[in-house]
């Protein structure tokens, strides 16, 4: 009977599995869920999402009726392997298993790895050994040698680091905006965009009339550019309550996931010339080229990246690209870690 394996990538946004032959080829069944970084999911929750992925990737091993699952690697965004006592790897072991054997697998080897093993792992030609780095709702760079993290730099969560990602830049434009309506800051798009992406333009309209939603009419037509300048299209600064609440709620009312969906709204802005939001992804890339740095890259070594900042045609990625050419070193993006996760699991066989 033929041998089967799951891949899992265990992401802060979302969880992607993929059921694939162990002796290679293409994958035979995918399946995602929502968020599953086991740092910040009640373990609960986390087992269920499991399950909903695995389950779908059992039955078609199941109707195929010509092979077994053998292996499974799941690399878990929020998990530290190496660390015998890491909560992390210790919830997201048992709410594997647990998923597993919801869905009717047998017990199997299972592994849990890092998600820069696996994000490594995908890299062209499945590397064993280099560098990868990964921006997404989170940072962190990691080094690879023999298939396995041996050094670890960020990702030390939204509180405490992870600088460059998608949370970092997204609260620095909520910074940034509120800076420009106390009169501290220059005048930014950002302001009018952010208080609209946020669900708070409505209150904006009603208090200001047209003028509260100046800058996000600037921004649309170009005028996003005009950064510095203290004109009355931007939405009123001092004494704006409404618009300064709507922010500082929308800072505090969601979760690190939800205020790092805030990011795109950056990226469009700096696209149509707000040189704030600019200078806050040309900062990001600095954050995330020093977390590299400090593993000290050889030149020419492999360098994959990936998570929605730097993965193909990722925001951040030709900012990024530029300063590793300092190491002489070219990023090999992947679009997430799912490949590698297979890869790793047909090594177990």
């Amino acid at each position: 009977m033929e041998k089967l394996v799951i891949g899992i990538d265990v992401g802060g946004t979302r969880i992607r599995a993929a059921l694939a032959r162990s002796a290679g080829g293409g994958v035979l069944r995918t399946a995602s869920a929502g968020a599953g970084n086991p740092r910040s999911v009640p373990p609960d929750v986390l087992t269920s999402r499991l399950a909903a992925c695995v389950a779908p990737l059992a039955e078609a091993a199941q109707a195929a009726g010509t092979g077994r699952i053998a292996a499974v690697v799941a690399g878990v965004a929020g998990a530290e392997p190496r660390n015998p006592d890491d909560t992390g790897t210790r919830v997201a072991h048992a709410a594997l298993r647990t998923a597993l054997r919801r869905g009717g697998v047998r017990p199997v080897p299972v592994q849990i790895r890092g998600d820069t093993e696996i994000a490594f792992a995908a890299g062209p030609g499945a590397p064993a050994a280099g560098v990868v780095a990964i921006a997404g709702t989170g940072a962190s760079a990691a080094r690879i040698a023999a298939r396995r993290q041996t050094a670890t730099i960020d990702g030390h969560g939204w509180l405490l680091g992870d600088e460059g990602s998608g949370f970092w830049i997204a609260r620095q434009a909520l910074r940034a905006a509120l800076r420009s309506l106390d009169g501290r800051g220059p005048a930014t798009a950002l302001v009018g965009l952010l208080t609209a992406a946020t669900g708070g333009g409505g209150r904006v309209e009603r208090v200001f009339g047209a003028r509260g939603a100046g800058a996000e009419a600037a921004a649309e037509d170009g005028g996003a550019g005009r950064v510095g300048e203290r004109d009355s299209a931007a939405p009123p600064r001092m004494g704006d309550p409404v618009v300064r609440v709507a922010l500082v709620d929308a800072g505090f009312a969601g979760a690190p996931v939800e205020i790092a969906r805030l990011c795109p709204v950056v990226v469009r802005a700096a696209a149509a010339g707000d040189a704030v939001a600019g200078a806050i992804l040309d900062e990001a890339a600095d954050h995330l080229a020093e977390t590299v740095a400090v593993l000290a890259p050889a030149p020419g070594e492999p360098l994959v990246t990936t998570g929605a900042l730097l993965a193909p045609a990722g925001p951040l990625l030709p900012r990024f690209t530029a300063r590793m050419g300092a190491y002489d070193v070219t990023p090999a993006p992947v679009p997430d870690g799912l490949a590698g996760a297979v890869a790793l699991a047909r090594t177990m066989l």
